[in-house]
């Protein structure tokens, strides 16, 4: 990926799984029983923890259990989950505003209105916050999320309303008033400064927010429409609900920027003669992305759980541009993958494997009839995604010499994760994807010039103890051993690990322990192991040597296993929805240069809300 686009995924460090509700009610009841204790003072300590939980929870509660009741009546997708955590964060706010205009009240020594007006703006305030929450999530009007978005500042209005007395200044009354809507002999001291007009300071500063709210979400929508054609409120919304809670909004964005691509499923299946399947090579030529689940992130599982013999997803030579839009069109390739196997014609013998370099530029071929399997790397120099154009290009020039089919995989095993400008992205044009063209033209003729002699394989998996948190997809680590020849065979080994891309050295450290002729280790650029982490490379969470122990008797095993086999390769071309041409840097660009600008918009409106607020308490009787 570029800059841009890990700046954009490396956001995903700040969003975390939502709790359950009843952890966030949980929560919000010992931070008001906490909070009741500091600010009360009565006799016991019991009854200002009570107070503070009726105070300070009840409004937290009661706006956690009745917001998603509201929201969906209106059409919104608030979560109960969401909601609960939304309300503590809110009560969390509450509480700061409280301790800050205590302690500053104390030191300069302010009457207890002025707490009191610092509760009316942190009221003001946290309805402001689940204004523009419920507007991004459940893409509401401002006008129709106000709704449930007043639902925690109301209650918490009608306690203060209820047991500061405050409904005496109404002149109604009667014992239905003074029974139930005047609880003033039950209320701590510290409510007996409320007014009624503070209820109408109240509203005022509600509606001041609101309006403020509406010029951060328009001006932050604004360039995302003129751009890309889409809202900026999905993206967040797909986003934040995808890494919180693992739904699937977030291809509904997707779907609205993507297009229609025609992509090649090159398989290569080897089988015992005439028998059952032995090992599957299935690669798609796109890109296993964006990130966890989402589009095609865990391709390579499901291409795994497709295939009768040990399958091989490796990485193909495709960019961001090339992610699938949504999961369901891994169907779609999965379908092209089984009409390209039934089509394969198998041979019994292969030619040797040879290696190529030109420039960076290396690449380690073989053939097995009339096509071949190839795999490039940069490696030690730390490369990325090869562009889809240079991946074609190199396979075409692979095929000059009379290679009708050639499965290219772009090996994605040398890496420095995200820093620098440079992050070794192969782009059409650049002296990597001419090494690359040169390398595998000289590389085709090799091949298909070269003798053909009986093929042998043997293949072995683990899936490991490690889990994507580690860097390792649930695939682990595959290895397929390839020998040709009776007399005096040449070996070959092809190892597989299911992660994204490997740090500098890592590849080096695990071909050292494969005893072969020729060795190459690639990775699945597996997304599954981004979700959390923008880099998450092999070596980066896990130790190399245990790693590098685990492909040493993942070899032995599989040449243990080695024994005549026929092989062969099909391609099918199939139509897939894809991110696009350059749509992924776009989308990156926008988001980033909106989250530089939206910080500054953000502090403005804050800034200018904060202000008015000021003079609508300075001018209120």
């Amino acid at each position: 990926m570029t800059q841009s686009q890990g700046d954009l995924a490396a956001l995903s460090r700040f969003v975390f799984r939502t709790p359950d509700w009843s952890a966030s009610l949980f929560a919000a009841l010992l931070i008001a029983a906490v909070s009741g204790v500091a600010a009360f003072d009565s006799q016991f300590v019991l009854d200002d923890a009570y107070q503070g939980m009726v105070y300070i929870a009840v409004p937290t509660v009661v706006a956690a259990v009745t917001t998603p009741w509201f929201d969906r009546r209106l059409g919104g997708k608030l979560t109960y989950n969401r909601s609960a955590l939304l309300a503590l964060v809110c009560e969390v706010i509450l509480v700061v505003f409280l301790v800050a205009s205590a302690a500053v009240a104390a030191v300069v020594g302010l009457w207890q209105v002025f707490i009191f007006d610092a509760l009316v703006v942190g009221l003001a305030s946290i309805f402001a916050l689940r204004l523009f929450v419920i507007v991004a999530v459940s893409r509401r009007s401002i006008l129709v999320a106000s709704v449930p978005a007043s639902i925690q500042t109301v209650t918490a209005a009608a306690l203060a309303f209820v047991y500061s007395g405050t409904v005496r200044y109404l002149e109604v009354g009667g014992p239905l008033v003074d029974s139930y809507l005047a609880r003033t002999s039950e209320a701590p001291p510290e409510l007996a400064v409320v007014r009624p007009d503070d209820f109408v300071v109240l509203a005022a500063l509600c509606g001041v927010y609101a309006v403020a709210v509406y010029v951060f979400v328009v001006a932050i929508d604004r360039p995302w429409r003129q751009s890309l054609g889409v809202s900026v409120l999905d993206f967040i919304r797909g986003f934040v609900g995808h890494i919180a809670e693992g739904t699937r909004e977030l291809e509904a964005f997707f779907e609205d920027l993507g297009e229609e691509a025609v992509v090649p499923v090159t398989v290569l299946s080897v089988r015992r003669p005439g028998g059952a399947e032995k090992a599957r090579f299935v690669l798609p030529m796109i890109h296993p992305g964006p990130m966890g689940e989402i589009g095609g992130g865990n391709l390579p599982e499901r291409i795994a759980d497709t295939a009768d013999g040990v399958a091989f997803p490796p990485h193909a030579t495709a960019g961001h541009d090339f992610n699938l839009v949504t999961e369901r069109e891994v169907e779609t390739l999965v379908e092209a993958a089984e009409r390209a196997h039934d089509r394969i014609d198998y041979r019994d013998r292969a030619t040797e494997s040879s290696r190529e370099q030109e420039g960076e530029s290396k690449l380690l071929g073989q053939a097995f009839g009339e096509d071949a399997l190839v795999v490039a790397t940069h490696a030690p120099g730390c490369a990325d995604d090869v562009d889809f154009s240079v991946g074609l290009s190199a396979a075409a020039e692979a095929r000059v010499s009379g290679l009708e089919n050639v499965l290219l995989v772009d090996a994605h095993n040398c890496n420095d994760g995200l820093d620098g400008d440079d992050l070794g992205h192969v782009v059409p044009g650049s002296r990597r994807s001419f090494d690359m063209m040169t390398a595998a033209g000289r590389l085709g003729e090799r091949l298909a010039d070269a003798e053909q002699r009986p093929l042998s394989v043997g293949v072995a998996w683990e899936p490991t103890e490690w889990e994507p948190e580690d860097g390792i997809g649930p695939l682990g680590v595959r290895v397929a051993v390839v020998e040709v020849g009776d007399d005096d065979p040449q070996r070959t080994v092809y190892c597989l690990v299911d992660g994204n891309n490997m740090n500098p050295g890592v590849r080096e450290e695990l071909l050292a322990v494969v005893d072969a002729d020729e060795a190459e280790v690639m990775t699945t650029d597996t997304h599954i192991v981004n979700t959390m982490e923008a880099a998450n490379q092999v070596g980066s969470e896990i130790d190399v040597d245990e790693l590098a122990a685990v492909v040493e008797d993942l070899v032995e095993e599989a040449a243990a296993d080695l024994e005549p086999v026929e092989a062969g390769m099909a391609v099918e071309h199939t139509e897939v929805t894809v991110f696009g041409n350059d749509r992924t840097e776009a989308l990156a660009s926008t988001a980033n240069a909106m989250i530089q600008m939206g910080g500054a918009l953000l502090l403005l409106v804050i800034g200018g809300a904060m202000a008015v607020s000021l003079l609508i308490l300075l001018l209120a009787p």
